[in-house]
């Protein structure tokens, strides 16, 4: 009910034009809004963040006319980030703990920036990745999206996305997305696809107000670019050109230093589609009355420069959590210029409530701030900021990679449970940016104030409702009929991927009805086995006399309502394999 109802799921503050942003003495405006994101770019990944190698000039141009926030963070992974500058709330608080493993499912009671701003008139619409939920009530159709161009999972070729990951080597060419929640193949290379199908959507809704989020996949791995671009590369050494600077540098061998030449090839690439688009917006007439954001969701996944940061793609020290953000609205004629306030991707919301006269979600705790005073100069001075940041596979681990930033001081965890103090590491990011020298043993009596704070947090938001109450994939509506399960939604086992012998589940609401279900398996399954699936109140087994079958079906199973573990697996030879997904369908109420 909640769910179904706009109104009752957007509670919003009285905001009135007070503390509206108003552009002209008639009213306020509702600008565009285009919010650029990609995947595993580091903060050194560009040109105008130091890097000599890569080459990325429209990106470097949009972020000398733009506000630029230089102490930006993020999580250290990427589903995490993302619920969190949709929602502008902590990861945990909307259900999303993982990246996979069924942990990367977004309730779908969370007001997204979509939603906001559909309720003042906004067309929405996603390009690339989304990677909170591939099933209804999850999709970006229900979230608030009019229109939607996805991959599944968490990223292409990964065995989550149904459709590219048997493609394996090619998967980043000439794909089968889900336009819609529909198949439709494309030709080209995805950033290519994802970003001209943007400009589409910018262009039919020009008269605007639009939304419009553009988050690539690239350069997440499988590095796959085409040759015009890692040609630009092929021949350079990333390691070299650092003579003289006294930054902590990574030691590269050679897989690394041939992953940047293709991570930066794939950079290159996004750099010449953000240039597109932004030509785009110039020859439509609307680049002064639209807001451009662009960031990246956490740090690089592979060792090369991050300009002298500690830690890679999932660490909680800088480099896995520090990105560049670049924010352009010239019609606010308050840039170019570098604001050092420490922000986040949960302000990302609030910010854009502001600056598109929207208002935010007043029935629920939201994390973020809003950065407008610090843009237009209203506010230099922050006042001292509390950041969380967490990250392991499954659940959050008391104190392990897990930090506490409060100003200028960092408490980092790499430990167990049940540690004192001592076992904490901590750091004064402003004179030791790289967080090169634990300061514990000086500053016992405030990291002792900091390990409070950091419990009393993570106590919150480990308790919250959607994480003790995680998200049900709906079974049997009309919303989604058939429904295909894949494996980055699956549960059970720690990191279950593309393993045959695992043990795995998903968490589903079952409608009553009788239903058809097929079993897509990785690798073909023996004859003489027997297809079982186990729910809370009822079991099904289908003996199977085909040998190398890739596919099995049963039909008609009647199942009730109920909300249950959905457990399918294949037992032959004392083997018991796990589909790589399954597709229901129902055919009767």
């Amino acid at each position: 009910m909640i769910r179904n109802s706009l109104s009752s799921r957007v509670c919003l503050t009285a905001a009135g034009l007070a503390g509206s942003l108003v552009l002209s003495a008639q009213k306020p405006v509702h600008p565009n809004v285009i919010l650029i994101i990609t995947d595993d770019q580091g903060y050194g990944d560009l040109g105008i963040t130091g890097n000599p190698h890569v080459r990325t000039p429209f990106i470097d141009n949009f972020a000398r006319e733009s506000i630029r926030f230089t102490d930006f963070y993020v999580c250290p992974v990427s589903a995490p980030t993302r619920s969190s500058l949709l929602t502008g709330r902590y990861s945990l608080r909307t259900g999303v703990r993982n990246t996979n493993n069924g942990g990367a499912i977004m309730a779908s009671s969370e007001v997204t920036i979509a939603e906001m701003l559909k309720s003042s008139g906004y067309k929405t619409g996603i390009f690339g990745k989304w990677h909170l939920g591939d099933n209804f009530p999850f999709r970006p159709s229900d979230q608030g999206f009019d229109e939607s161009l996805i991959h599944l999972g968490g990223g292409m070729a990964q065995p989550g996305d149904i459709t590219t990951y048997l493609r394996g080597d090619s998967a980043y060419f000439d794909p089968v997305l889900w336009h819609n929640g529909r198949r439709e193949k494309y030709e080209g290379y995805c950033s290519d696809i994802f970003a001209g199908q943007a400009i589409e959507f910018i262009a039919k809704n020009s008269a605007g107000p639009f939304f419009c989020y553009l988050a690539f996949n690239a350069p997440h791995t499988p590095l796959q670019v085409p040759d015009k671009y890692y040609r630009m590369y092929s021949k350079i050494d990333p390691s070299g050109g650092f003579d003289g600077d006294s930054r902590p540098f990574p030691p590269m061998n050679e897989k690394d230093r041939e992953d940047a030449r293709r991570v930066y090839a794939m950079v290159t690439n996004i750099d010449e589609n953000i240039g597109r688009l932004l030509g785009k917006l110039d020859d439509l007439g609307i680049a002064e009355n639209t807001v451009v954001i662009f960031m990246t969701d956490n740090g690089p996944q592979q060792r090369r420069y991050i300009a002298g940061m500690r830690g890679l793609k999932g660490s909680v020290y800088r480099g896995g959590v520090r990105v560049p953000f670049f924010i352009r609205y010239p019609a606010l004629k308050r840039g170019p210029k570098d604001i050092n306030v420490t922000a986040a991707h949960i302000d990302i919301l609030p910010t854009i409530a502001r600056l598109c006269n929207s208002r935010v979600p007043d029935d629920r705790k939201i994390d973020g701030i809003d950065l407008f005073p610090y843009i237009t100069g209203e506010e230099a001075i922050a006042p001292e900021r509390t950041l969380f940041f967490y990250w392991n596979r499954h659940n959050p681990e008391m104190y392990n990679n897990i930090a506490l930033m409060k100003g200028n001081f960092k408490l980092v965890g790499q430990t167990d449970y049940n540690s004192g103090i001592d076992k904490f590491q901590f750091f004064d990011i402003k004179k030791d940016p790289y967080e090169q020298n634990d300061v514990i043993k000086e500053n016992g009596s405030s990291a002792e104030s900091l390990k409070k704070e950091l419990d009393f947090l993570f106590e919150e938001l480990t308790s919250s409702y959607n994480m003790i109450h995680p998200p049900h994939i709906e079974v049997g509506t009309k919303s989604e009929n058939p429904v295909i399960l894949n494996r980055n939604d699956a549960g059970g086992e720690r990191d279950v991927w593309e393993q045959e012998q695992v043990f795995g589940k998903w968490n589903l609401q079952i409608h009553e009805g009788s239903y058809n279900i097929k079993f897509r398996f990785i690798k073909p399954v023996p004859a003489n086995g027997r297809m079982m699936i186990d729910t809370r109140s009822v079991t099904y087994r289908l003996q199977n006399l085909k040998d190398n079958a890739i596919e099995l079906e049963m039909k008609n199973l009647f199942l009730p309502e109920m909300e249950t573990d959905f457990i399918p697996y294949y037992i032959a030879g004392g083997a018991r394999i796990l589909p790589l997904w399954v597709e229901i369908e129902k055919v009767t109420d």
